[in-house]
């Protein structure tokens, strides 16, 4: 790439802010890096501290205002992320999400080429009302009528390109990384938990996450000595978040474990007896692939986003049905798992999500937009999703759920 590079926007920021953007970007754009590129990310002011480091990990960090607002915070950002843009004349612009993707017309005008990845339909979360969704709907389909290439990180949000915009979707998922999985646990004692005997929940506190759903089943379940731990922060006060604390400060079993990252959440991983994700709306959710990188039995609800990652139907649940949720954590929290098992499962999902094959990938589609000839392959890891024809079928070499 030019000295000019890659511009990178649509997510608050990082490392450590909470959201699947946010960490996909983190883990992205650095790799990005390490195979040759000049990336740019344009972070949110309210995210990221004003003394933050210009450089951190290659990825060089532009923090750019906007206000702290559930409504307007995004398409601000974006309205400056691509006026900036239009001066500084990078060679790309890679726009995450749809709500951000609203600017891509704007962007096209100003002769920029541009790259949308799709991280999920966001005008079917519950927290919306009619307005934002328009704006969302707008963005989605401004983004993907006028992007140069367009990235789903799912099969299924692919599928949905095709259907209602007839354009093609390059496949790439968000990755995990293979971690040592710690042999401390001082952190989840401190949090009231037994390691081995507590359920996670990891999550931002939003309605379309379900986690008073997750609450009430594991209630019911009665399970003795077992906790349920959640974890995750609002962003901006709502009620859902309220009657969540609420329901929680009323069970003994129940700990708010607040926003946790780095060795905290490590240990939360690794000491967990099982990982629930009851969502109604994902892209592809990082925090599950994270949960079966640390060689945890999983239960999902049956979500299309979900499902590509585990078929095993004692393993999924219908979405909002808390009583086929609590009968399926009542059977799984009394498995056994081999240490075999764990392994194999870490090994699994971590070769097909692979961070570096995804930056290899991404770099493919930048190439192609830029005129450039693909770099060759290499490295670790099985093969990626590939793109959907919208008048094709999905490429042979899409991985299989786990099961």
């Amino acid at each position: 790439m030019t000295s000019r590079g890659i511009y990178m926007f649509g997510f608050r920021g990082f490392p450590s802010v909470q959201g699947g953007i946010e960490t996909h970007a983190e883990n992205l754009a650095p790799r990005l890096v390490e195979l040759g590129a000049r990336v740019t990310v344009c972070m949110r002011s309210p995210y990221v501290d004003p003394d933050i480091q210009k450089v951190w990990n290659g990825v060089r960090i532009l923090r750019l205002w906007t206000v702290r607002n559930a409504y307007f915070e995004t398409l601000l950002h974006s309205l400056v992320c691509a006026i900036v843009a239009a001066f500084r004349r990078p060679r790309l612009v890679h726009v995450h999400g749809i709500g951000p993707a609203i600017v891509t017309p704007l962007l096209r005008a100003f002769g920029l080429r541009v790259v949308v990845t799709h991280h999920g339909e966001d005008y079917n979360r519950e927290k919306w009302g009619w307005a934002a969704r328009t704006v969302l709907r707008a963005g989605e389909a401004l983004g993907m009528r006028y992007a140069n290439r367009r990235i789903a990180v799912s099969r299924s949000i692919a599928e949905l390109v095709a259907a209602k915009y007839g354009k093609q979707c390059d496949v790439i998922p968000n990755g995990v990384l293979l971690s040592d999985v710690p042999v401390q646990s001082d952190r989840v004692t401190a949090l009231g938990l037994e390691p081995g005997r507590y359920v996670l929940t990891v999550g931002r506190l939003v309605p379309e996450k379900r986690q008073l759903d997750l609450l009430r089943a594991f209630s019911s379940a009665k399970l003795g000595g077992w906790k349920l731990a959640i974890v995750g922060r609002i962003d901006h006060k709502n009620e859902y978040a309220d009657r969540l604390a609420a329901e929680a400060a009323r069970c003994e079993n129940v700990v708010m474990a607040g926003f946790q990252t780095g060795e905290s959440l490590r240990q939360l991983y690794a000491h967990a007896g099982l990982f629930v994700l009851p969502s109604s709306h994902e892209g592809l959710p990082i925090v599950l692939l994270e949960a079966l990188s640390y060689g945890l039995p999983v239960l999902v609800s049956d979500i299309p986003s979900n499902l590509e990652v585990v078929s095993d139907g004692a393993h999924v649940f219908r979405v909002g049905d808390c009583e086929e949720m609590r009968s399926k954590i009542a059977a799984l929290t009394v498995l056994e798992w081999s240490a075999e098992d764990r392994q194999t499962l870490r090994r699994e999902s971590t070769a097909r999500y692979n961070w570096t094959d995804i930056a290899r990938r991404t770099l493919e589609v930048y190439d192609g937009v830029l005129g450039r000839k693909h770099r060759k392959e290499g490295g670790a890891g099985v093969p990626l999703p590939g793109h959907y024809n919208p008048v094709g079928s999905v490429n042979d070499n899409l991985a299989k759920p786990l099961t």
